[in-house]
């Protein structure tokens, strides 16, 4: 493959050819001639960045198929210029052995047109208190350890888990939430709460079990990363952990940046989301965590539902919204065009670092390196319509939006995994 006239944004800036053999860049350069054979893309009038890289998506499958499969999951995430992303282990059956980890770790392979990875839970069937066999997990390929929609109630269980990461040098990946603290809770404790007589989620749900789990991760030495960022007290834990020297990283979703529970236009559950919407006070902390480096990264929590899950009200309704094919345009629109953070911010936070800190190919346009890239068309408005989506899932707060980024090629390891028609 070679694409012409290439407007590349990645650690620089500059415009080349890029050629591909297989699955790496193999040359980078002006007027680069095509070989015999080779499909030629003209990016003519669009940047050409690292392919986008999401640690937290959840595709349902096994056991949740009417509201995602891995191939559903994988052409949404393509859609939206993602060339690699991490799953999360909150499936049926819990992938806690090798037995059950394997044949999902192939599937993933052969259903997914992009890359995508495998968390395993931290404990057995997520709800237990014992601790899963990290040593033949990871053999099997799992790329870290994680709760996600649960997390960890036990602080010796955790203490445990972090042993054994830590000795296996694999992430411990936290849904951070104290079931005892929740109350029934669906929305941000505050203002809104009382004006829709709905149970309210206080901040210390999150923070409470954040401030434990990095004492311990401090205690351990351990790679912990803080998943869905959402108060402003997790911000300034996570400042001052990093600033003590422990080894903590964290991201923060879409919607959290975006917005904040007065976007909530009553009781609407396309808005209800676990963490929920915050104050403003707490969007303000988590867009300048994420400017000062205290976030590291954004991840989507990509939660795909069925209708009928997300009708009716708030106390009903289940909680998590679509993000894969909606995460970079509206990042870009309400952040870049506002002039909030520059495009190699954004492609940063949504690339380089994700790779940096969970040691994955990609997040950089080299030669040698691997050809993971995204085409995107900045200049042409649309409005966002789940119409076109490839998820199953049309539960998202950003429905009707008017936004700029649109995807016109993804090629994961060197084939194209999406090209707008």
């Amino acid at each position: 493959m070679l694409i012409k006239h290439a407007h590349i944004v990645s650690d620089t800036e500059y415009t080349a050819d890029i050629q591909i053999t297989d699955h790496i860049i193999s040359a980078i350069g002006q007027s680069l001639a095509p070989r015999d054979h080779e499909q030629v893309i003209d990016a003519t009038g669009a940047i050409v960045m690292p392919g986008l890289i999401d640690v937290h998506v959840h595709f349902r499958e096994p056991g949740f198929t009417a509201k995602e499969t891995i191939k559903t999951g994988a052409a949404a995430a393509a859609h939206g210029g993602f060339t690699t992303v991490v799953a999360m282990s909150n499936l049926k059956p819990v992938p806690d052995t090798v037995e059950t980890l394997k044949p999902l770790l192939e599937k993933n392979q052969t259903d997914a047109k992009i890359t995508v990875l495998q968390f395993a839970p931290i404990t057995h069937d997520l709800h237990s208190d014992q601790v899963v066999d990290m040593a033949a997990l990871q053999a099997t390929g799992a790329l870290g350890f994680s709760n996600d929609g649960v997390g960890v109630q036990d602080a010796d269980t955790m203490y445990q888990a972090m042993q054994q990461a830590a000795k296996l040098h694999a992430p411990i990946v936290a849904h951070i939430e104290d079931a005892s603290l929740m109350h029934g809770g669906v929305i941000n404790a505050g203002p809104v709460t009382k004006k829709l007589n709905l149970p309210g989620i206080m901040n210390q749900t999150e923070s409470s079990q954040l401030a434990r789990d990095l004492e311990l991760a401090a205690a351990t030495g351990v790679h912990y990363h803080a998943c869905h960022v959402s108060t402003r007290q997790s911000v300034d834990l996570i400042r001052e952990a990093k600033k003590r020297g422990v080894n903590v990283t964290a991201e923060v979703s879409p919607h959290h940046l975006l917005l904040d529970e007065n976007n909530i236009p009553g009781d609407n559950p396309m808005f209800k989301m676990n963490p929920p919407l915050r104050s403003r006070a707490d969007h303000l902390a988590l867009l300048e965590g994420l400017q000062d480096g205290t976030l590291d990264m954004i991840a989507t929590d990509h939660a795909p539902h069925t209708a009928a899950e997300k009708t009716g009200s708030f106390k009903t309704a289940a909680f998590g919204i679509v993000g894969s094919e909606t995460a970079f345009s509206t990042l870009y629109t309400k952040l870049v065009k506002s002039k909030m953070f520059t495009l190699k911010q954004l492609i940063a936070r949504m690339s380089t670092i994700p790779a940096e800190k969970f040691d994955l190919p990609g997040g950089h346009i080299t030669v040698g390196g691997p050809a993971d890239l995204t085409i995107m068309d900045l200049d042409t408005p649309y409005t966002i319509d789940p119409a076109d989506w490839f998820s199953k899932g049309k539960n998202s707060p950003f429905i009707g939006d008017k936004v700029n980024g649109q995807t016109l090629y993804t090629i994961s390891q060197g084939q194209i995994a999406y090209a707008r028609a």
